[in-house]
């Protein structure tokens, strides 16, 4: 589904919903989602860089696949982007999923708007299928970064 105003006018709805987010709890609990979603249908702008998209993706898949907070994301992750993860950027997918932020922004009430972000989210998600074994590689990595070493100090 196109945006009018091509990407100005996504960036600008965009902005909005970051915006309403911020001004009520009952819309930020699917902020990170949101975000994620975003990012990985315009990573031109969002992962130009190998850790940028690794946020991202991993981000999304955290909420997906492992029933992270939709709101903040998962501190396993950010702890393991803050260090300095061996990562190589890989090809993206030319097609970023059948929903659009458009689907999001006509919500006019935060469960709407919840679940509106969740279908966008699956749809891109879905779009990223290829990558799907590169961003669970990712979180393991994560994952076992923040565990404690067995037997030592």
């Amino acid at each position: 589904m196109p945006v009018e105003g091509g990407e100005t006018g996504c960036q600008k709805m965009f902005e909005q919903l970051v915006a309403r987010d911020f001004g009520n709890v009952l819309y930020f609990r699917s902020h990170r989602m949101l975000v994620d979603t975003y990012a990985l249908q315009h990573p031109e702008s969002y992962c130009a860089s190998p850790k940028s998209l690794a946020a991202h993706l991993t981000g999304l898949c955290w909420l997906l696949e492992r029933d992270g907070s939709r709101a903040v994301g998962g501190e396993a992750l950010r702890r393991w982007l803050n260090g300095t993860p061996a990562i190589e950027k890989p090809a993206l997918p030319d097609r970023r999923g059948d929903l659009t932020i458009a689907s999001v922004v006509s919500t006019r009430d935060a469960e709407t708007h919840g679940r509106a972000v969740e279908a966008w989210a699956r749809s891109t998600w879905q779009a990223y299928a290829a990558l799907h074994p590169l961003a669970r590689r990712w979180i393991d990595a994560a994952v076992a970064q923040g565990r404690p070493k067995r037997g030592g100090t």
